[in-house]
């Protein structure tokens, strides 16, 4: 994995911001993945300030990383509402281009199929844009989640819904209980990840990733099986780290070719 450490989460969102606009820029009709929750956000304020500067995002395709199991579409914290919101009108994507899972089929099981099959037509997801769970999940890939995992239904952690609860007036009670989520395996499929997290309270999670041992009980460290995977964070959630002196070295001294 490529290590960068930002000093604050502006700056995460500017690099993660710089590695989709390039790929849009080479590609205008690039496959995207899209994650919702915090650490995302200031990626997609970035990316808007590339749409000001003439980037066109039109004629993107995307997908996103999961869905709750359960709410309407309409509903404000439904991760459809969250991507048009966030993403499809901040930076004018077209609508019919970008996939959700439907967590309000009436068959999950087919719905899941018919999300794995959407994305293999795609041609396959050009740059997946991920945050990480305090618990280590990626995606709603929970803890023990198999490596070889596709979008399939998920039961959320009670660590994951009460974090969540943040989105729901800080009632856990409102969080659903299920997901429909990319598996691990489907994750690993597209060509590159860029991975962004910010803060003290991810800072554990995120050590684990990168210097610990390679296991389902922390999903995140599939990371360390991709040929093509960038981690961005700030100093607060780099604070757990080893080895941050020697990320610190590599990145200031990456080779031109491999920016940004």
């Amino acid at each position: 994995m490529r290590i960068a450490i930002h000093p604050d989460a502006a700056a995460v969102g500017e690099h993660a911001a710089r590695i989709l606009a390039s790929t849009v820029e080479r590609t205008p009709d690039a496959v995207l993945g899209f994650a919702t929750g915090s650490s995302p956000m200031a990626t997609y304020e970035a990316l808007a300030r590339h749409r000001r500067d003439g980037l066109a995002f039109d004629r993107v395709r995307g997908f996103a990383l999961d869905e709750y199991v359960g709410l309407p579409a309409e509903h404000p914290e439904s991760y459809r509402s969250v991507i048009d919101r966030e993403v499809v009108q901040r930076l004018g994507l077209t609508p019919g281009n970008i996939r959700v899972p439907d967590g309000a089929a009436q068959d999950l099981e087919a719905a899941c199929r018919a999300y794995e099959d959407a994305i293999r037509a795609s041609g396959g997801v050009d740059v997946q844009l991920l945050g990480i769970g305090a618990n280590g999940h990626i995606g709603f890939n929970e803890p023990t989640s198999s490596f070889a995992s596709r979008t399939r239904v998920k039961t959320l952690s009670p660590r994951t819904r009460e974090d969540n609860s943040r989105f729901f007036g800080g009632d856990v009670a409102r969080v659903p209980m299920h997901c429909l989520t990319q598996g691990i395996g489907t994750i690993l499929d597209a060509r590159a990840l860029v991975l962004v997290a910010t803060g003290t309270a991810k800072a554990a999670a995120v050590a684990q990733m990168i210097e610990g041992p390679l296991g389902a009980f922390c999903p995140a460290t599939a990371l360390q099986l991709h040929a093509n995977a960038t981690v961005i964070i700030d100093e607060d959630a780099a604070s757990e780290l080893q080895h941050s002196a020697y990320y610190r070295h590599t990145e200031a001294n990456r080779p031109a070719w491999q920016l940004p």
